[in-house]
């Protein structure tokens, strides 16, 4: 439990056991090919895919530029963020001190090359990512994470964008809910399906997508 004496102190540890906690694919990671399909409930695309070993989603059969590239975005989304960098790599030139604590975790300051990012942490767990991207302020809420058994994959979360200055919302929150499966034993474990929704001001649904990856093969069994 995080205390009031602890604010300002280095807490480098902890982000990094987090970091380090989170699921990222073996070095031999050789790609992995199946069908996929997008749907907002009343419309069906269909069509099949192969993710390289160099991280480029093909995307057949969907003539629909928009979606083909819906598609194709999601896959490397995900893949991106299955890409092993160690702590050093990604965070050297950061500090990282302690700041308050709440039921979503303890605040992570960062300092250094970030400077003015923010993270949580709770249960070994980044349950909140605070990052200025590309011009623009990011904030990512965890809910639920899926256990692998090697490092944990994000199951249920929110993402924002808003202006970095007057911290206005640019595009409305949208919430996730992603399902991993393993390739055979031990993985690696890939995105079955994602669904993407916003909420109107009541609390309704809006907006909701959802992205369906089935037979879902690694290129590495086809060698013999």
């Amino acid at each position: 439990m995080l205390t009031n004496e602890m604010k300002g102190a280095d807490c480098t540890h902890l982000f990094k056991s987090a970091y380090e906690n989170r699921y990222t694919w073996e070095s031999d990671f050789s790609g992995y090919e199946g069908r996929c399909s997008w749907t907002d409930g009343e419309r069906e695309i269909k069509g099949s895919f192969c993710l390289g070993q160099d991280l480029k989603a093909t995307v057949k059969e969907i003539d629909d530029e928009e979606m083909h590239k819906a598609i194709s975005s999601q896959l490397w989304e995900v893949a991106i963020h299955r890409v092993r960098r160690s702590f050093t790599q990604t965070h050297g030139q950061n500090t990282f001190t302690y700041g308050d604590t709440n039921e979503i975790g303890s605040e992570i300051i960062v300092g250094g090359k970030n400077d003015g990012d923010k993270y949580r942490v709770k249960d070994d767990v980044v349950t909140m990512v605070y990052r200025h991207i590309h011009g623009n302020l990011i904030i990512i809420l965890t809910e639920d994470v899926t256990n692998t058994g090697n490092g944990y994959l994000s199951k249920s979360y929110s993402s924002q964008y808003l202006d970095p200055i007057s911290k206005k919302d640019l595009k409305g929150k949208s919430f996730y809910k992603d399902n991993f499966i393993p390739l055979g034993k031990g993985g690696p474990w890939v995105l079955s399906s994602r669904s993407i929704h916003q909420e109107s001001s009541e609390g309704s649904i809006i907006n909701k997508q959802v992205f369906s990856f089935s037979d879902l093969k690694s290129l590495g069994s086809k060698k013999g």
